[in-house]
Formats: C-alpha cells, structure tokens, sequence
C-alpha cells in the first residue's frame, strides 16, 4: 500500500513537472444525443416484422490531452467514455508524434487507422448503412484490427502535379477478440494486419483503398477484406464512390458490394442522398441470395454547439431475402460542448 502511494505520488509529481515545462495540455469534451425513431418492416435478424418507435439518449464523454518532448517529438492521449457501452467498451488511445518520421498510435477497442476507411462517402448525419445492415456488414473494412493494435501513419509525402501520398499499416496480435487490459495476453492467438494508401489532388479529388487478413486459429478460419474509394468535393458539393469485399470463411459467407453518396452544404444545412448495393454468396451455394440495397436520405442543421438532423432509411432484400424490406425514420437533437 506505501509502495503504491509513493509509485502515484512520483507520477504526479513527474506530470507536474511535464505540465510546467513542456506545455502540456489537458480538455474534455461532451457530446450529447437523443434520437426519436419508427421503424417498419423486417429488422435484420428479426422473425417476424416490427412497426415501432422509442426514443434514445447517448452521451460521450472525451478525454484529451497532449504535450510536446525534448526531442520535438510530441505525445497525444485521449479516452472516450460512451454511456450508451459498459465501461469496459470504452476507447483509449496514445500517438507518438515523430515529425518527419510518422506517427505511432497505440489503440484499445477503436482508432486503428484501418478503420478510417471503413466508409468514406459523405453522409450529412451518420453512415447510414447501420439499420439496414445483415451480419456481415456492421463495418466494411477494419474492425477485425480495431480492438487492441498498433497503427503507423506516415506523414503526406508530395509528388509531382499537386499530388500527396500518405500510408498507413496497423497490427493487431488479437484480431476479432476484445483487447486484453495492460500488462494480459489474449488466449486466441490470430494475429491480424491493415495496410491503407491515400492519393489526395489539390483540385480535390481523392484515391484510396487498403486491404486486411486475419490469420488462422484452431477455432476459426481466417478472414480478409479489401475496399477501393474514389471521392471529390469542391465548394460545397462532395460525391464519393467506394467498392468493398469481405470473405469470412468461419461464417460461411463472403460479400461484396459498392456504394456511392452525394452530399451538398450551403452555410449550416447539409443534405445528402447515398445508396448501397450489396451480395452475399453462400460459401458451397449454388447461387448467391439476393442483392440487397440500402439508401438514405439524410438532412442537418448547426447552429453553434447544436445540431437538428433527419434520417430516412429504406432496405431491400434485408440479409439477402427476396421481398424482406426495412425502414427507418431518424429525428436527431445532439450538442457538444
């Protein structure tokens, strides 16, 4: 017990230390929300249909703060609380920030660079797909290597004819399980890797795509992911294009599919039309199930801190049934201060 609390009163005299003489600096942020929706039809994984309606609140709460080294190089943590998630679901991450040389991040459940890319179209509220979504869909790229990873970013390199390239890999000795608390191993044993590239244009157009395997286990096969994006904005007017292929052997399915979104924003009003078209094939199937499609129309307004927003979902052939179809109506309240 003494040991502990001279151990604890060293690392608060050592962050003071830090604080006075290398600029260190500490925020919190809060993001509020509450969301009033109606639902018709079948919801994924459903048995029958359901017409209803609720109302939800979320809060989180984000934790910062940064400082800089001797060396120029600079140190940034941060720490989400999500009421709406036990605590133990919380995300943390710490970035190493070495200049010309790139940035480390180490990352427990969320922030793999990976993950970034997961849906890159323009959306005025959220990524819409989530209400509509089958089994395999709830993250197009990344989230097998978002649990406990380590990521390098390499900074924009430029290239003739106003181009900037910039890279990214991310490590996960976990992949697919949740992270391990500081100081435990993990028991599967599969380890999972990322690698992303990102071409960027001074007119404004921008080339990306990335690709993800998970390794093999006693238990389960390995799985793997690829995704290419096109995206352009210019003024107020962005449209995006991405392509996405998922293939999870141990769930006996692969998918592939394609999206495309548009997004408008004339002073604090955003709107934006995106769709979404995907199939999932059988592994030993004769055919694949049917192409399912997902679109939504979306609307937001900001006044400062505060912003109103409106969602319409429509789906169909959900998880692949010929005739199922979902939608979703959103009404949104959210501040952040």
């Amino acid at each position: 017990m003494n040991n502990f609390k001279k151990i604890g009163l060293s690392a608060l005299a050592g962050s003071m230390a830090l604080t006075s003489a290398q600029a260190f600096e500490a925020g919190v942020k809060v993001e509020s929300q509450a969301v009033y929706s109606t639902a018709q039809g079948n919801e994924p994984g459903a048995s029958e249909a359901s017409n209803g309606k609720g109302i939800g609140v979320d809060t989180d709460i984000h934790f910062t703060g940064s400082g800089e080294l001797d060396m120029g190089w600079t140190v940034s943590v941060s720490h989400v609380l999500d009421t709406a998630e036990a605590v133990t679901n919380s995300s943390t991450q710490m970035a190493v920030g070495m200049g010309s040389l790139g940035t480390f991040q180490f990352n427990q459940d969320g922030g793999a660079s990976s993950n970034s890319i997961d849906d890159v179209l323009p959306f005025a509220y959220e990524e819409p797909w989530d209400p509509g979504m089958g089994t395999n869909e709830g993250n197009i790229f990344g989230a097998a290597v978002n649990k406990g990873s380590v990521s390098y970013k390499t900074p924009a390199f430029e290239l003739p004819a106003g181009v900037t390239v910039s890279l990214t890999a991310d490590y996960d000795p976990q992949a697919n399980v949740a992270a391990p608390t500081p100081g435990a191993v993990g028991t599967d044993g599969a380890s999972g890797e990322a690698f992303t590239i990102k071409l960027a244009h001074e007119s404004g157009l921008t080339l990306g795509g990335g690709n993800m395997k998970v390794g093999n286990t006693a238990a389960r096969v390995g799985e793997s992911a690829a995704t290419g994006y096109a995206k352009y904005s210019n003024g107020g007017l962005t449209v995006g294009y991405q392509e996405f292929y998922y293939n999870a052997p141990s769930e006996g399915a692969d998918t592939d599919g394609d999206g495309m979104a548009i997004a408008y924003t004339a002073g604090d009003v955003t709107i934006s039309y995106s769709v979404m078209n995907e199939t999932t094939n059988a592994h030993g199937a004769t055919a694949a199930l049917e192409e399912e499609e997902i679109s939504a129309f979306q609307a937001a307004y900001t006044m400062g801190g505060m912003t109103l927003a409106a969602s319409l979902y429509e789906s169909d052939n959900i998880e692949g049934v010929a005739g199922q179809k979902y939608e979703e109506t959103e009404l949104s309240v959210s501040f952040a201060f």
